[in-house]
């Protein structure tokens, strides 16, 4: 058995787990969720049924990590000490990878979904508006590398694609900052492995 049971389906935020599994140098098996068929075993292990989910299988036990930031953290513990943050880091590392997974993710989210925080109202809000968060995210970006600073770790996994997919599918501006930050992270070797996986997969279904 490997390591990790990992649930995806490749057009889902699974991406994210995949490029983690791989930055981490993960044994893993996947299995494949259609979206209109959820697997009892996927289920058993997350009630909501959502992607990604993986499986660790340790000498302790079976353990079940859900929410794709948490997922990321979990296998640079488990696997990859290296992509952690040192104790210099420490507070850039969980203050953006938190940041890109509450604010970045709400306020992307609900732009899409045409919803419109009314401007006395943002303070009940996470993400206060969707301008001050892209502001943020830009302003961190545009003076630094990677999350932390001169060096890639696995919060870049989850900040990174929040970043690549904003600029894919055009629910984040095009700033200069994104587009350097998204190049670096495409051009690692974890990343290409995973997305080719991934984009093979999403070829397969559209054909069928």
């Amino acid at each position: 058995m490997a390591d990790y049971t990992f649930f995806f389906n490749p057009m889902s935020r699974a991406q994210i787990a995949r490029w983690a599994l791989h930055e981490a140098g993960a044994d893993y098996e996947s299995v494949h969720v259609p979206w209109d068929d959820r697997p009892r075993a996927l289920l058993d292990a997350n009630p909501m049924g959502k992607l990604p989910t993986i499986i660790h299988h340790s000498a302790s036990g079976d353990h079940v990590v859900t929410e794709a930031a948490a997922i990321c953290h979990y296998l640079a513990e488990q696997q990859a000490p290296e992509l952690l943050a040192k104790a210099s880091e420490m507070a850039d590392y969980f203050r953006w990878l938190f940041f890109a997974a509450g604010p970045v993710e709400q306020a992307v989210t609900a732009k899409a979904m045409g919803w419109q925080v009314p401007e006395d109202r943002e303070a009940m809000a996470g993400f206060g508006s969707f301008d001050r968060t892209i502001d943020s995210l830009d302003g961190l970006l545009s003076g630094r590398d990677w999350v932390v600073g001169g060096r890639f770790t696995m919060a870049d996994v989850y900040v990174g694609s929040q970043v690549d997919w904003g600029l894919a599918f055009g629910t984040m501006p095009e700033r200069e900052s994104f587009k350097a930050y998204a190049e670096r992270c495409r051009a690692r070797e974890a990343y290409r492995t995973a997305k080719a996986i991934d984009e093979k997969l999403i070829g397969e279904m559209q054909d069928g």
